[in-house]
Order: C-alpha cells, then structure tokens, then sequence
C-alpha cells in the first residue's frame, strides 16, 4: 500500500509531526498550501473577525490553495493532518479534499491540538470527497506517532 502524508500546518506544529510520520514509514509529504499564507493576526482565536474565526464560522468557506502538480493516483492511502480549529479541521482541508480526485482512496485523518480531540472532522469532512475517511489520533508526541503507525 503507497502512503502520502499530506497536512496543513499554521504554525510549524502540524509539519514537525508530518515529517516524523514520513520518516518513519518511509513515505512521501505533501504540504497543503493555502494561497494567502496565515499571519499570527489570522491565526488569533480570540479575535472573532480574525481571518481563522471568520472562515470557521462559515462552514462554505473554502481558503483557497496553491495547486502544485500533486498527483494523488499513485497512492493508496493518505495520511490527513491539520492542528485542529474549533473541534474541528479547518476549512482548508475541505478545499484540498475537493480539488483532488480521492476515489477509491483511504484517508486517516491525525490532527495535533492544544487540547481537544478530533471531534466532528470525520462528519464534517466526509461531505468534500468521495473517499473513505477514517478516524485517527491526536498526535502531539512521539508515544501518540508510535500507536498511531501500529494502528495503521
């Protein structure tokens, strides 16, 4: 089974953890890019006019992202991570689940959190694509990247 490791990463966070996933099942890495990148001031939960609030807000919202020739038909499964925005995957996700063509794919959804779960992500995500997505883990440490690979 060929395994893509895709994920969106505001911060770094959400990439560090990637990358531990990629080396460690020897598979490629694919960054979500959204087209406006996010500044600190997007990122600000607290202000609720802030861009993040604004588009979590609107369940339609779709950020748009940097399209850069991937081709997701050589693989099999997809191993989804993004930092989770109000209990669930930020917008964005949505957006890159349907500019691809995920027929016929398994997407494990993982997330890294300051401390919520995954939520409603599988619920909400599963309207933007026709593959079958199935629920992960949290994954803030290397303990929590061990099971989840185990569990794969």
């Amino acid at each position: 089974m060929k395994t893509l490791v895709a994920y969106f990463s505001a911060s770094g966070v959400t990439k560090r953890t990637a990358q531990k996933l990629a080396n460690q099942l020897n598979c490629d890495t694919y960054e979500i890019k959204p087209a406006v990148p996010y500044t600190d001031a997007d990122l600000n939960w607290m202000d609720r006019n802030s861009r993040s609030s604004v588009e979590m807000k609107d369940k339609s919202s779709r950020p748009e992202i940097i399209k850069d020739g991937l081709d997701v038909s050589g693989y099999d499964r997809i191993l989804l991570g993004y930092p989770v925005w109000w209990y669930t995957a930020p917008t964005i996700i949505n957006t890159f689940l349907e500019a691809y063509d995920f027929r016929g794919k398994k997407i494990v959804l993982w997330a890294t959190s300051g401390g919520s779960g995954l939520g409603k992500a599988k619920n909400d995500l599963a309207k933007s694509t026709t593959a079958t997505i199935v629920d992960g883990r949290i994954l803030n440490n290397d303990k929590q990247i061990e099971q989840f690979i185990k569990e794969l």
